[in-house]
């Protein structure tokens, strides 16, 4: 069973390796304003090749705008290597080997395969803005491929979530 996160609330931990052979902790994540995880199926889904290949051409926007970004999936270092790969993504920090248990702290769906060439078991997509002080901000989580949130649109509210401190909502 997955868990909603509560805004401006501590987030789970979160700890992954990354393709090049750093490990990534949450915790010791330094960011201007935010930290973006955005969680993704895996190689075998085309929509997350289309959208990881968006984030990787608006990145140094967001770089600039204080945030560090990574993308994280349950699949191998070996797939991780080959997404990074075959979609070109050599500015964004690629994340692998997600558990089941750490992708449901987060509120993650966990769906089966249901055809050939899909991982036999993978998280859903979900993206989240967590502040330097490890307390979620944003948070979009979706059970299907093709629903994920704009990232020029987001991109376009980072004032109102800076500039003008508007609160993380929803948690009451």
């Amino acid at each position: 069973m997955s868990t909603m996160l509560t805004p401006d609330a501590a987030v789970p931990a979160l700890n992954v390796n990354t393709i090049g052979g750093k490990a990534w902790d949450l915790s010791a994540q330094n960011p201007e304003n935010f930290t973006m995880i955005v969680f993704y199926r895996g190689l075998h889904c085309p929509v997350c090749k289309a959208y990881l290949q968006k984030l990787e051409a608006l990145l140094s926007t967001y770089e600039d705008a204080g945030f560090l970004t990574i993308a994280i999936s349950m699949n191998s270092e070996d797939l991780a290597e080959q997404s990074a790969d075959e979609w070109k993504l050599s500015g964004l920090t690629i994340g692998y080997g997600l558990s089941e248990t750490d992708a449901r702290a987060w509120g993650l769906y966990i769906s089966r395969a249901i055809k050939e060439g899909e991982a036999g078991i993978f998280c859903e997509p979900g993206l989240f803005w967590v502040r330097p002080d490890g307390r979620l901000y944003l948070a979009d989580v979706s059970n299907m491929p093709w629903a994920r949130p704009d990232l020029e649109f987001l991109q376009s509210k980072i004032p109102f979530a800076v500039e003008n401190r508007y609160p993380a909502r929803g948690g009451h």
